[in-house]
């Protein structure tokens, strides 16, 4: 996603929104897997294993 910067003098440049990435540990198959994950998937991840 992009945007603007925009300084105190309102001047504008362009920026760029990336996501909140985070190495996190997930079972698949049984196995934990090292992956990287953006925050909302692991709070959605704990949602699950929650309900488990």
């Amino acid at each position: 996603m992009t945007g603007n910067n925009v300084s105190h003098s309102k001047r504008r440049t362009r920026r760029r929104f990336m996501p909140n990435l985070h190495p996190h540990h997930v079972l698949v198959n049984g196995r934990l897997l090292r992956v990287t994950a953006c925050t909302r998937c692991i709070r959605t991840q704990m949602k699950q294993y929650a309900t488990k």
